[in-house]
């Protein structure tokens, strides 16, 4: 389970280079989405391998702020892109 662990931490590396050097900002927030949801998993198998249950509660508080946080980043340039138009 170990080495499990250690494939998506190496999962991580392309979505931190994404998040550093995307294109464009709304490919660096599905970056940061991404990772987002690899430390999740992370989280999930680490909580599953020491039987330790409040680490499944901390993967749903962050899995909820990590939404909330995307939902209010993407609205908020929309929000400013509306405003340069105009």
């Amino acid at each position: 389970m170990n080495i499990l662990i250690w494939i998506f931490i190496l999962l991580l590396a392309p979505y931190i280079y994404l998040i550093t050097r995307g294109p464009s900002l709304w490919d660096r927030i599905l970056g940061s989405n991404l990772v987002y949801s690899k430390i999740i998993i992370i989280i999930i198998i680490y909580a599953s391998i020491h039987q330790t249950a409040y680490l499944l509660d901390f993967a749903i508080i962050c899995v909820l702020l990590g939404y909330i946080s995307t939902f209010f980043i993407a609205r908020f340039l929309m929000v400013r892109k509306k405003g340069r138009s105009k």
